[in-house]
């Protein structure tokens, strides 16, 4: 226990006389300052890129509040593609139009009949 006291002592007392000495030094005569900073830019300076998104494929919603559930339709470039309908109790459910060209195919497409099955959400991350 007493020599580890010792060596930290020892240690400290070579570091402050280190930094002492760093200190003392005498700078050398050809430095040079470093230039002043711009300002950074405010946020009307700097230009938004344009990422090109076509506004029509924006969806349009629609939501009709009844006594008994919320329904809520989906629609781009006016063709319906997905309707939600929240019921006062319970939870929300989804319908999708499996024969309109909105949207890419899902498993129920391979099925015959032109029946939506509702869909629930399971988990949402």
């Amino acid at each position: 226990m007493r020599s580890v006291t010792i060596l930290l002592l020892l240690a400290s007392s070579i570091w402050a006389t280190s930094s002492v000495l760093a200190q003392s030094r005498p700078q050398p005569d050809d430095l040079v300052p470093l230039p002043d900073l711009p300002d950074p830019p405010s946020e009307e300076d700097i230009p938004l890129p344009d990422l090109g998104l076509d506004p029509s494929l924006e969806p349009e919603i629609t939501i009709r509040e009844g006594e008994e559930e919320t329904i809520e339709e989906y629609r781009i470039n006016g063709q319906l593609y997905m309707i939600k309908i929240t019921p006062r109790i319970g939870k929300p459910y989804y319908l999708l139009n499996r024969r309109g060209t909105v949207g890419g195919p899902h498993r129920g497409d391979m099925m015959e009949s032109d029946v939506s099955v509702p869909m629930w959400e399971i988990y949402r991350f």
